[in-house]
């Protein structure tokens, strides 16, 4: 999953403001960095994915739309206002960015932005109105825009006023931090061309149909609809106008092979040398590794990390290697809300037996080869030491202990059968009893679906269901392909059963952070990412605090509380290992913000 890039702001008051969401560690390391030499202008370089296969252009997809990698289709083209990494530098972009100036008064209720005067692909300025018609839409109808955190853009905005043609002043209902608004809000918020795309039908002419409630919603409406047409992606116009360094060219039916060619226009001094970046999506790593052991077929891949063997013999066929911390984090959701098995999930000391029986330094070693962060809660140490609590760094709140994993279930009244189902056998809400909603013989037996295609994803979930019977806890695991994952995975609630429900744990990978790696939707009551319908007032509380400000100890408090509480199974988070064509240049040091993609920057030499 691509992490949407973010766009920098030079103002000096900005930069102290966020100085302490900038770290160094994810600066990458590899065997020889990129290749040096002038650019060599045009040229194709293909890069391979596993299992992706975007199905959504708009840039803001409806709530109901989780595919992850809809970020890579739409970023190219319409990058967000706010690009997070600079090389491999932790830091905002100030290049990529579509704002010269970021600033923030009134006791942080006030942001005022200046747009750069570039233009859009088809020569029309981009201005001031371009923002207003975002903030337009998405007032009118957030709650289907799946980048919406409650309480916060837009719906804290209490007005929007554009004393310039580039300049827009937000004023907001709370304090917010700096850090927080620029890495989590506006790198969600890409520009949209009003002048193109104002419109409520394909044949209807361009208005002003957004300045009311109604004719902002039936323009949402439109251009979502729009958004969905695969087979129109590169033919429909209004994907045609675009602000961003390429154009999408290429789209297969199925998603599997997407691509892009310059915007000849654009604006913005990263200026494309290639002459077309494909994207190939693999079933399978083993399809993947296949391409890659050709020689020929694909200049840029991950490496599987079960593969790391291959790597002299890649090597050998002109690859150079780099990795990269990702940052994000990884875990295995529960459904609190599934109608046989959430009020188990709801027990928070099932959680923590189950948590206490995943070996998580063994993943790493024996599944990840190494190449991993070790997932000891919401933030990973790897990539983000500075925002790391003393809790997380010294293992986290629960260390792999089959035996006090064990403890806690007896200790609740569950009849424990090692390496067969556990049950309930003292149904209850006491305190030595299984809890709220659980009956006598209530099995521990889930079933876990994650997506397929890794091996190191079945070797890792392989391993997780061994451990877990050491306590009779049976997991019974589905890989499916990630759609069709994604498909049936909905958000359930304990207000909201959606239709698709059915599910009990899933496991899709990880989730991206910013530079500020806050909560944004996954734990808080309400978030478009919290599947599981997690809802805790303290932990509410504590994520709204990070949000509207940004010192360490405030951070820490948000940090520790969720980890010990878990609203998902903390798991390891991979590295990213990276092979791409050694006369490939400026494809390291890798952005560990963009998915390593950058392809604006890269260029061949002879």
């Amino acid at each position: 999953m691509r992490m949407i890039r973010l766009a920098a702001a030079i103002a000096a008051a900005l930069a102290l403001a966020l100085a302490a969401a900038a770290c160094s560690s994810s600066a990458t390391k590899g065997s020889g960095g990129s290749a040096a030499g002038p650019p060599q202008p045009g040229g194709t370089v293909t890069v391979a994915w596993t299992n992706a296969t975007p199905n959504f252009i708009f840039p803001f997809p409806p709530a109901t739309n989780t595919d992850g990698y809809n970020a890579n289709l739409a970023t190219p083209v319409w990058p967000p206002l706010a690009v997070d990494g600079d090389g491999g530098q932790s830091v905002l972009n100030p290049r990529e960015s579509l704002f010269s100036s970021l600033t923030f008064s009134n006791d942080d209720k006030t942001a005022t932005m200046v747009l750069k005067s570039w233009k859009w692909s088809d020569g029309a300025p981009i201005t001031s109105r371009d923002f207003t018609f975002v903030y337009n839409l998405l007032k009118a109808d957030y709650q289907n825009w799946n980048s919406y955190l409650p309480g916060q853009f837009p719906t804290d905005v209490t007005s929007v006023s554009t004393p310039g043609t580039h300049t827009v002043v937000l004023t907001l209902n709370q304090p917010t931090s700096p850090a927080f608004f620029t890495d989590d809000v506006l790198n969600n918020v890409s520009l949209i061309p009003q002048h193109a795309w104002d419109k409520e039908s394909m044949t209807g002419a361009v208005g002003n149909y957004d300045q009311t409630p109604a004719g902002a919603k039936a323009v949402y409406n439109f251009l979502q609809k729009e958004g969905s047409q695969i087979s129109t992606f590169t033919t429909n116009p209004l994907w045609k106008v675009v602000d961003g360094p390429w154009v999408l060219s290429t789209f297969s039916t199925d998603g599997t092979l997407y691509g892009y060619v310059p915007n000849k226009n654009y604006s913005g001094s990263d200026k494309p040398h290639l002459s077309k970046v494909l994207n190939q999506s693999f079933t399978t790593s083993t399809a993947l590794l296949d391409a890659l052991r050709s020689g020929s077929a694909i200049q840029v891949a991950p490496l599987p990390l079960d593969n790391v063997s291959q790597l002299g013999a890649l090597k050998a066929e002109g690859y150079s290697e780099a990795t990269r911390a990702i940052p994000g984090v990884a875990g295995m959701e529960p459904n609190f809300y599934n109608t046989q098995v959430g009020a188990v999930f709801r027990q928070l000391y099932v959680r923590q037996a189950m948590e206490k029986l995943i070996d998580r330094r063994q993943i790493v070693s024996k599944v990840d080869n190494g190449y991993a962060d070790p997932g000891n809660g919401p933030v990973p140490v790897l990539a983000f030491p500075s925002w790391v609590s003393p809790l997380e760094k010294s293992g986290g709140p629960y260390p792999y202990s089959p035996s006090a994993a064990i403890s806690l279930l007896k200790s609740h009244g569950w009849k424990v059968v090692p390496n067969g189902v556990s049950t309930c056998q003292s149904p209850g809400t006491g305190a030595s009893q299984c809890g709220a909603g659980i009956a006598a013989g209530q099995q521990l037996q889930f079933q876990l679906a994650y997506s397929e295609g890794a091996a190191t994803t079945d070797e890792e979930n392989a391993a997780i269901q061994s451990s877990e019977e050491q306590a009779g806890i049976k997991l019974n695991l589905k890989p499916e392909p990630f759609d069709t994952l994604a498909g049936t995975t909905g958000v359930c609630t304990a207000k909201s059963h959606a239709q698709n429900c059915g599910w009990q744990i899933v496991e899709f990978g990880y989730s991206p952070y910013p530079l500020y790696p806050a909560d944004t939707g996954n734990f808080i009551t309400g978030g478009n990412s919290n599947l599981g319908g997690y809802s805790d007032p303290r932990a509410d509380s504590l994520i709204n605090a990070t949000l509207q400000g940004a010192s360490t100890q405030t951070f820490f408090q948000y940090e520790d509380y969720v980890a010990r509480q878990l609203p998902w199974l903390w798991l390891p988070l991979r590295e990213g290992l990276e092979m791409y064509k050694s006369n490939l240049a400026h494809f390291t040091p890798l952005n560990p913000f963009s998915g390593a993609e950058n392809p604006e920057d890269w260029y061949y030499t002879k």
